[in-house]
């Protein structure tokens, strides 16, 4: 496919890429939705060959004065970046796609849903959605070419392990403090030119800030006290990768002189749901031999666990001094990270807890007979217990309705991976790929 001169030469590339072509091929027009500065633009530039920056173009508002549909000429795929910035061009690019023939007329990209949520409906049968997260621990390693085989990435493949393939055994040298520092920089990709672990952070914390000032506006228009979307923040910071409810949250981010009501709390979850940097993990339901009851709180994370490192003020040092905190981050990035390579095999990420406790940590769910159960463990040492979770787990689902797991894992930060001799799977967190 054509890429026009903005291409960039040494992109690094991404694990939708190929998701990417195949929804081109699909659709009249692909809408990449992300966080902000989570690679969108510089993805698309790779398979687009002409394109107009809505947010950033001062032809765009006399465009869309006179004619909008003169910003939809140009050599297809045509890249429309932020769009949403101008919603109404929307339409003007669903009428184009019904007029000309063939497919992948236009990309669009955006960091927010709109206010007027049509569009999610007026776009069926002719826009495809893709959503870009941060880049995974495989997209890093990818980027920092690593060449040594002991420190390669994607070794253990997402989409072999619901084959049913076992896990290799290997070894990834991967140090605690470079799990702790991986988790404070983030999977951003412009903080692969960044030269240090403070730079990253710094930036990780001005995001939050333009958060907090400006972009939570942007959705919907509400004015918001930007002191209490901070507090907001830093309570779904405290409770990353757990099930705590908005109630919870919200009288955990009001104070004495702040306080936080849950409908208040509630809106303010809906806005960052809305700038992508919020997302649910939401339960598995499957059909169980017991009468153990499910459990329908999801789970809540950052798109990026860096975003909670920032919103506490912590660094590596704090993390280290914190394991417990430290294993909820390991956790969210694991979910990050699984989320990036589901998507590449059409699965999803779940959690599952029921009425006995029972817990499971992530399960990737691709159709019957393509599901894995995942627990997630920052220190060998509880690498026996999630195994042993892992069982009961299984032997609860009615394997008859829902097929038999193709894996049972345990995704640790330890660095060896190995198959356990009762088919539990233990994989390096760097290891794991698409």
């Amino acid at each position: 496919m054509a890429r026009n001169d903005r291409s960039v030469p040494d992109y690094v590339p991404r694990v939708a890429d190929p998701e990417l072509a195949r929804r081109l091929a699909s659709a009249g027009a692909v809408v990449i939705e992300g966080p902000r500065v989570c690679g969108k633009t510089t993805t698309a530039r790779q398979a687009a060959s002409s394109e107009v920056l809505m947010d950033a173009d001062p032809s765009v508002s006399e465009a869309m004065a006179v004619d909008p549909r003169l910003l939809l000429e140009g050599s297809t795929p045509r890249l429309i970046d932020e769009w949403q910035v101008e919603p109404n061009i929307w339409n003007y690019i669903r009428r184009a796609v019904d007029d000309r023939p063939g497919k992948g007329h236009f990309i669009l990209t955006g960091s927010a849903v709109p206010p007027d949520d049509i569009t999610r409906h007026t776009g069926a049968g002719r826009m495809s959605r893709l959503r870009l997260r941060p880049m995974s621990l495989f997209e890093l390693g990818q980027a920092k070419g690593r060449a040594p085989p002991e420190r390669a990435g994607g070794r253990v493949s997402l989409k072999r392990l619901l084959g049913g393939e076992p896990a290799p055994s290997l070894k990834h040298d991967m140090s605690l403090t470079e799990i702790a520092e991986l988790l404070c920089v983030g999977g951003w990709p412009g903080h692969l030119l960044r030269r240090s672990v403070e730079d990253a952070l710094e930036a990780n914390r001005d995001y939050l800030d333009e958060i907090c000032r400006t972009d939570i506006r942007r959705v919907d228009g509400i004015a918001r006290d930007p002191e209490r979307v901070r507090r907001f923040l830093d309570s779904v910071a405290r409770n990353t990768a757990t099930c705590a409810t908005v109630a919870t949250m919200a009288e955990d981010a009001g104070g004495s002189d702040v306080s936080l009501s849950t409908e208040t709390a509630y809106s303010y979850l809906k806005a960052l749901e809305r700038l992508m940097v919020v997302e649910h993990q939401r339960p598995w339901a499957p059909h169980l031999r017991s009468r153990s009851r499910m459990r329908n709180t999801p789970k809540r994370h950052f798109v990026d666990p860096s975003l909670a490192v920032a919103a506490l003020g912590a660094e590596p040092a704090h993390l280290l001094r914190d394991l417990q905190w430290m294993g909820f981050l390991f956790e969210s990035m694991a979910v990050r990270d699984l989320r990036v390579y589901a998507q590449a095999t059409r699965a999803s990420v779940h959690h599952y807890r029921d009425n006995t406790d029972l817990e499971v940590d992530a399960i990737v769910d691709a159709g019957p007979e393509r599901w894995a159960a995942f627990e997630i463990k920052l220190g060998a040492g509880r690498i026996e217990e999630a195994a042993q979770t892992l069982r009961k787990f299984a032997d609860r689902v009615d394997t008859e309705r829902t097929g038999k797991p193709a894996a049972l894992g345990v995704i640790t930060g330890s660095r060896y991976g190995y198959c356990r001799p009762d088919g539990v799977s233990v994989i390096p967190i760097g290891a794991l790929g698409p």
